[in-house]
């Protein structure tokens, strides 16, 4: 389905584009096609090839030994890898694969052995995150289709909100962190995943979910008490007036820090404005929002 650049193949296998180029003139497992303007691209099979051998290449094989396994000899290889961290990371690999086929069935059937596996829990934060980070869809967008988009994330949005479920309820007694998208912001999974990462580490959290009209924030705020306020940004559409959000969130709610987090910030290149503190990976939003409450 996919023509993949040679930067999408970094994103999503963690080698470097110079590295691949020096692969591909020294090797002959990997070679790009070509479109009619003679543009360099790959396509599903590559990438899946370029996954196996840079898992294999991370645990100790060398390049000069991959090049001469067949496809079902990387297979086996892979499956003989004895840590548990390579075993994390080929099934990342394999919900990829999966997803770059769009084959929605495994994809699913995957998720649902990986939670018997390891329970929701575990699956969440040692499968399903590394995978969201992999693919970009959490942080940074245009790594995949829309359409893969589409179907990953409701597949995955289901098993969040179970592992969401699982989860003891926090200590009313605890600051609050009210969690938002603005009108307009409908990608809601980036948001769901970070109340997941803040419920597990006890925070208490009030979800109002996507496309909120800043008077209801301003409501809720105005009537319970509020500590800290998060958004996640990650539409695409260039319509989205963020500069206008940034403005008018203190003014409808003053004096509540605002944590933002998004691939939108990406076309933001100014100074935050004050009291807001934009992150750009789940581990600094997590720092910021324990910074605001701790202050408190």
């Amino acid at each position: 389905m996919n023509q993949f650049t040679i930067k999408d193949l970094e994103h999503l296998s963690g080698i470097k584009a110079h590295t691949i180029r020096i692969w591909e003139q020294r090797y002959s497992f990997l070679k790009p096609e070509r479109t009619e303007t003679n543009i360099r691209y790959y396509n599903n099979e590559h990438l899946k090839l370029i996954l196996n051998i840079a898992l294999l290449n991370k645990y100790g094989y060398k390049i000069s030994h991959i090049d001469k396994m067949s496809e079902d000899d990387m297979r086996q290889k892979i499956l003989s890898l004895s840590t548990s961290q390579a075993q994390e990371e080929n099934k990342v690999n394999q919900l990829i694969q999966c997803m770059v086929d769009l084959d929605m069935h495994n994809f699913e059937q995957l998720l649902n052995q990986y939670i018997r596996e390891y329970n929701v829990d575990k699956a969440i934060m040692q499968i399903v995150f590394p995978f969201l980070e992999r693919i970009g869809l959490l942080w940074v967008t245009n790594h995949i289709h829309p359409a893969q988009e589409h179907l990953v994330s409701n597949i995955i949005r289901q098993k969040i909100i179970l592992g969401i479920d699982k989860l003891p309820l926090a200590d009313i007694s605890k600051p609050s962190v009210l969690m938002f998208l603005p009108e307009g912001e409908l990608h809601e999974i980036g948001l769901l995943f970070m109340q997941y990462v803040l419920k597990v580490h006890g925070h208490n959290i009030l979800y109002v979910g996507a496309n909120i009209p800043l008077k209801d924030i301003a409501a809720i705020c105005n009537s319970t008490r509020i500590s800290c306020l998060y958004c996640h940004l990650t539409s695409a559409s260039e319509k989205f007036p963020l500069e206008r959000f940034l403005t008018q969130l203190p003014l409808k709610v003053p004096k509540i820090p605002a944590v933002i987090s998004g691939s939108l910030l990406e076309r933001y290149s100014k100074i935050p404005p004050q009291g807001f503190h934009f992150v750009r990976s789940i581990q600094e939003a997590l720092n910021s929002i324990n910074s605001i409450l701790f202050k408190i």
